[in-house]
């Protein structure tokens, strides 16, 4: 024997050695965790096994180890979630054949197939059957007027929606009602298929109310670029003690004195002097039962007390006030729903004050504005911001707080949720469980959900969330039916946006070895569902999409434009891509080279 087929033969001996050490570590970690898996359906054991046997593959730097199967021409193991152990088997079989042994085959529990087989089936029992023509389904988010418009859920059905889903923390149950009437009534019309999906609102950390500010109507006319009047503003003159809507469109809606509202004539002028000091007129155009309609070519500005030919502005309602943050300040946390002002604003949830740390990070807003904690005095919190606009940015009430560092003792269920939960369980298919962290939390929907075999959906939307998805995964394999969402959102501000992309890659890996299917969340196609036209980043992020089994898009005026679309995205990109491993079909530009057949792929 050379000396180069020596070395080959050397080489075949440290990797075969590699390997089996490996499924060694598998094998042991599966006997450790034995207990944890008792009561498991026979199929959920194997997908329980499988994310172990994944779990002590993951435990090692495996890049130089893949590196050389690649030289060999071998598997390098990079698609193998899904029947880990069959994997490393199949390349051992290969291994120990060029070393010069005979041919083997190991025997493994979850094959390839098998491990598709498993990852399918449980696709079909949380999310339905199979759409014809693509392998991703379809989820979309009702909008309020669902629950009135049947034919708008039937164009949604018709467009390729597969999964209704309605957010708990708005409309009501006489709302979800309404909306999953309509759509079994399409589902009958069009002889389709849809799942229903409620999401349970979690406990949801916001800031509070801030003190109103002094309202002052600012009534201007549209002007073209030369400054000329294109259009008069409209004014609504309405009874302040019973205060009518507008039949039309207006510019301010003013609420006046009833008896000087009946003293009023078409073509009176009515002159006053604005808050500014400068004198104005408006003109009476028209009559509306005890109401007038004004208008003016002039821009002005009218308060509560504002005195117009002899009447006086009633109140006004109060102006939402915002704080302006800049980096540097330190904004004031305070306990229960006090009206905020200045640098300090109160917040949603006093379990924060129980659980935050010195040197936690803080986020609001959807991480517009971040800050770290920096003092905690009893029902105080202290916050110095390092993250803003450099001009200062602006933050309301009802935004949202993130605390990535922090552990909140706090239930993942409130009685919003459990009185939500015992209507999903008499009207949907499943449930997404917000705000999940540790396997505590499952416990408790478990106890909660009673005999109800309603499938869940886990968020993962905290780092907490993410740091515990392996045991989550394990814990939740006893729900009939069980997902995991990506939330993308919340994540990008936990986690950091700059890990957003491997934290995603991470969950697809984990939940496709556990074969448990995902819904991918958080601003698919939202500039088309708003606007009408999409934006070509988010093209390819839809496209995306085809890795998990679910694609969700959010309601906008445009939702069934962009179900439509990503309906043929993902009919396209399922000829190219299944999961990770991409598929080689013929494309026209390849065919096309040299003067040959330019048919389109």
């Amino acid at each position: 024997m050379n000396l180069g087929a020596l070395a080959v033969k050397q080489e075949l001996g440290l990797l075969v050695r590699k390997i089996e050490k490996l499924q060694a570590e598998m094998t042991c970690l599966v006997q450790e965790q034995a207990p944890n898996l008792k009561g498991l359906s026979p199929s959920r054991a194997v997908s329980a096994r499988n994310l172990l046997h994944y779990l002590a593959l993951r435990r090692h730097d495996l890049r130089e180890f893949q590196e050389r199967l690649a030289e060999l021409g071998l598997s390098s193991l990079g698609r193998t979630e899904g029947y880990v152990m069959g994997g490393l088997g199949a390349v051992l079989s290969v291994l120990r054949k060029l070393k010069g042994g005979e041919w083997r085959q190991e025997e493994v529990e979850c094959t390839r197939a098998r491990g598709r087989e498993l990852l399918s089936r449980n696709t079909e029992v949380l999310l339905g059957p199979l759409p014809e023509g693509r392998t991703v389904r379809i989820m979309v988010t009702m909008p309020s007027e669902a629950a009135t418009d049947c034919e708008l859920v039937k164009r949604l059905l018709e467009a390729g929606m597969n999964c209704m889903r309605i957010n708990c923390a708005h409309d009501g149950e006489e709302a979800w009602l309404g909306m999953i009437r309509n759509l079994r009534l399409a589902e009958k019309e069009t002889g389709l298929s849809c799942k229903v999906q409620m999401d349970l609102a979690g406990p949801k950390l916001r800031t509070g109310p801030i003190e109103p500010g002094v309202t002052v109507l600012h009534v201007k006319p549209e002007r073209d670029v030369y400054g000329a009047v294109t259009k008069q503003a409209q004014i609504w003159l309405t009874p302040w003690n019973r205060p009518e809507v507008p039949p039309g469109e207006a510019d301010a809606v003013v609420p006046m004195p009833v008896g000087w509202l009946g003293g009023l004539e078409v073509g009176r002028k009515l002159k006053f002097v604005d808050t500014r000091g400068e004198k104005k007129v408006w003109r009476v155009v028209a009559r509306v039962g005890k109401c007038w309609w004004a208008e003016t070519d002039e821009a002005c500005y009218v308060g509560a007390g504002t005195e117009i030919e002899g009447g006086r502005v009633s109140a006004l309602p109060p102006r939402a006030q915002v704080l302006m943050v800049k980096s540097g300040d330190v904004l004031r946390l305070v306990k229960g729903l006090k009206l905020g002002g200045e640098n300090r604003i109160g917040v949603t949830l006093d379990a924060i004050f129980e659980s935050v740390r010195v040197g936690d990070s803080v986020w609001f807003d959807d991480g517009k504005i971040g800050g770290v904690v920096m003092q905690i005095r009893g029902d105080e919190v202290g916050v110095e911001i390092h993250t803003a606009k450099s001009g200062g940015s602006k933050l309301g009430a009802e935004k949202g707080i993130n605390l990535p560092d922090t552990q909140l003792n706090v239930a993942a269920l409130t009685d919003e949720d459990l009185t939500a939960l015992d209507f999903a369980k008499q009207h949907a298919d499943l449930i997404a469980y917000s705000f999940v962290r540790t396997v505590k939390d499952l416990h408790l929907l478990r106890d909660k959900m009673g005999q109800s075999q309603l499938g869940v959906v886990l968020k993962i939307e905290t780092r907490e969330g993410f740091e515990n998805l392996p045991e989550l995964l394990l814990e939740g394999m006893s729900f009939e039916g069980l997902g995991v969402m990506i939330a993308r959102g919340d994540l990008a501000v936990e986690c950091g946006f700059e890990r957003l992309a491997e934290v995603q890659e991470e969950i697809l890996w984990f939940a496709e070895a556990a074969h448990v299917p995902v819904v991918w969340a958080t601003q698919v196609l939202e500039t088309l569902a708003k606007t009408g036209r999409p934006s070509r980043s988010e093209i390819t992020d839809a496209a995306m999409g085809e890795r998990a089994e679910c694609v969700m898009l959010n309601k906008g005026p445009y939702v069934v434009d962009a179900v439509r679309m990503l309906d043929d995205i993902l009919r396209r990109m399922s000829g190219h891509h299944e999961k990770k491993s991409p598929r080689m079909r013929k494309l026209g530009v390849a065919t096309g080279f040299g003067g040959g057949d330019t048919a389109t792929s």
